[in-house]
C-alpha cells in the first residue's frame, strides 16, 4: 500500500496525543504540529487536524472522523506507546501511517510497529534529531499576566464577595490571549511553590506586563515595581483594596458589584497602553515618599501619652492583604 501511494497523499489526517479524548495537549506538541502543518501547507498537501474534545470542543474530533476520507495518517510528537495509539492502527488500517518527531521506547511494541514509517526524534540505536517544536513558526509574544486572588478575609463576613469575584475574573481571563501566572503574596520558607522573601515576589511582578488582583498587597507590590494592575475590591461596598487604590491615586479599580467582561476589558486595554506610564509614575511616587503613610506619625504616637489606644485600626487583628 505504501509503495502504491508514493506519488502523493489524497488527504492527510494529523493526529497526536492532542487528539485523544483522554490525552493531553502540551505546548511542545502543538508547536510540533505547527511545524508539520507548515511543511504540508508549503507542498499544497490537504490535511485535517483531529483535536481532543476536552481541549478544542468546537474542532474536528477523532470520534467524528470518517477514516476513509483519508489516505494517510500522520502521528505527531510524543511517545509511541499504549492502546490509544494501537487503536489508530486498527481504525485507520487502510491508511499509510507515519509517525514524525516521536519518541520510541520499545521498537517492538505494536504501537510502533503499526506505522509504515517512523521518523523518530529519539529511538534506541539511532542518533537523535531536533524536536519539531524547535523550528515551529514564530509567534508574537502575548502579555504575561500575574493573577493574585484571595479566598480568605473572613473578617468581612456577609460583605464577602470573594467567590463571585474569583469566578468572574478567572472565567474572563480564560478567554484572554495571554500567559497567566497564578501568584501568591504569602511567604513560606519550607514550601518551594511559594516565595520566601518580598524580594522574590517583587522580582516576579517586575517581569510581568500586567497584574490582576483582589488583594491589597497585590496592588501595592505591583505598583511598587512599576507594573500596571487591575485592582478588584472583593468586599461589597468597598473596603481596603478600594481605599488603597484611592490613596495611591490608581484608577484601574473595580468594585465587586461591577466586575464584568466589559469593564475588565476596558482596564485591560488601559493597563497595557497608557497604564504602563501611570504604573511607572506610581513607582516613582513610592520611591520618593511623596505620599504620607502611618509610619510618618509613628514616633509622635510613641511619645504621646494621649495617643495610646486611639485611632482607627488599633488592635483590630490581622487580615490577609
Amino acid at each position: 500500500m505504501y509503495e502504491e501511494r508514493r506519488s502523493g497523499p489524497r488527504k492527510v489526517l494529523l493526529t497526536g496525543w492532542f487528539s485523544f479524548r483522554d490525552g493531553e495537549a502540551t505546548a511542545g506538541d502543538v508547536l510540533a504540529l505547527r511545524r508539520v502543518e507548515t511543511v504540508l501547507l508549503g507542498s499544497g498537501t490537504p490535511y485535517d487536524v483531529a483535536w481532543s474534545p476536552g481541549f478544542r470542543p468546537d474542532a474536528l474530533h477523532l470520534d467524528d472522523v470518517r477514516p476513509h476520507d483519508y489516505s494517510h495518517l500522520v502521528f505527531v510528537c510524543g511517545p509511541l506507546h499504549g492502546p490509544q495509539v494501537e487503536e489508530l492502527h486498527r481504525r485507520f488500517a487502510h491508511c499509510v501511517r507515519i509517525a514524525v518527531g516521536t519518541s520510541v521506547i520499545d521498537p517492538g511494541e505494536p504501537a510502533v510497529t503499526g506505522f509504515h514509517r517512523v521518523l523518530a526524534r529519539d529511538a534506541p540505536g539511532r542518533p537523535p534529531t531536533e524536536d519539531l517544536a524547535a523550528r515551529a513558526p514564530d509567534v508574537p509574544p502575548r502579555p504575561v499576566v500575574g493573577v493574585i486572588l484571595t479566598h480568605g478575609q473572613h473578617e468581612y463576613g456577609a460583605q464577602r464577595r470573594h467567590a463571585e469575584v474569583a469566578e468572574r475574573v478567572t472565567h474572563w481571563l480564560a478567554g484572554k490571549d495571554c500567559a497567566r501566572l497564578e501568584l501568591e503574596t504569602r511567604l513560606d520558607t519550607r514550601d518551594w511553590h511559594l516565595n520566601a522573601t518580598p524580594a522574590q515576589v517583587q522580582s516576579v511582578l517586575a517581569r510581568l506586563d500586567l497584574v490582576v488582583s483582589d488583594r491589597l498587597h497585590g496592588l501595592v507590590l505591583a505598583l511598587r515595581v512599576g507594573t500596571p494592575v487591575i485592582a478588584i475590591d472583593p468586599v461589597a461596598g468597598g473596603a481596603k483594596v478600594a481605599a488603597q487604590a484611592r490613596a495611591c491615586g490608581w484608577p484601574a479599580l473595580l468594585p465587586a458589584e461591577q466586575v464584568d467582561g466589559r469593564r475588565l476589558d476596558r482596564w485591560w486595554d488601559w493597563c497595557l497602553t497608557s497604564g504602563r506610564v501611570a504604573a511607572r509614575q506610581a513607582r516613582e511616587t513610592f520611591r520618593e515618599g511623596r505620599l504620607p503613610d502611618g509610619a510618618d506619625h509613628l514616633l509622635e504616637a510613641l511619645t504621646s501619652r494621649a495617643g495610646a489606644g486611639q485611632g482607627a485600626g488599633h488592635g483590630t487583628g490581622r487580615g490577609a492583604g
